[in-house]
């Protein structure tokens, strides 16, 4: 029997992607998403916010327009392959990094959201303002007024 490697997340970005290429010219792009689950205590107290980290890349076209649209606290859709990597940390502590490589990735949330995002410092340099004006649509519904016929 077949198997897969499938995880699918919606959160929000921990810091601003960063974008960088291979030799061979692939553009990559890394950022991190945090995903928050709300769980009661069994003992009636406050309810306790769980947040888990995942380090994201993206490859190619999708690389670039991350890049391109996502900032700091934006919310977005990411398919992908989770892997779990294992490290020690300066301090000497053993840590494990929850990894995605991504296939598919859908912005969420409005334009409002995003220039709410960009006003609480998520801007990352003037020469990249004018690409954030028009951002491409989120899904790829077609209308009825769309049709020509």
């Amino acid at each position: 029997m077949a198997s897969f490697n499938k995880i699918t997340i919606v959160g929000h970005l921990g810091r601003d992607p960063e974008l960088r290429y291979t030799p061979s010219g692939t553009a990559v792009c890394d950022f991190s998403i945090a995903t928050s689950e709300r769980k009661g205590r069994r003992d009636g107290g406050d309810t306790d916010e769980i947040t888990t980290w995942f380090r994201v890349s993206l490859w190619g076209k999708q690389a670039e327009l991350a890049n391109q649209y996502l900032t700091k606290g934006r919310q977005v859709y990411i398919e992908g392959r989770l892997s779990q990597r294992e490290y020690t940390d300066r301090e000497g502590n053993k840590r494990t990094s929850l990894e995605v490589n991504g296939t598919d990735m859908q912005f969420i949330g409005s334009r409002g959201d995003e220039m709410a995002a960009g006003a609480s410092g998520g801007n990352r340099g003037a020469s990249q303002a004018p690409s954030r004006e028009n951002p491409p649509p989120a899904n790829d519904t077609i209308g009825d007024d769309d049709i020509p016929f």
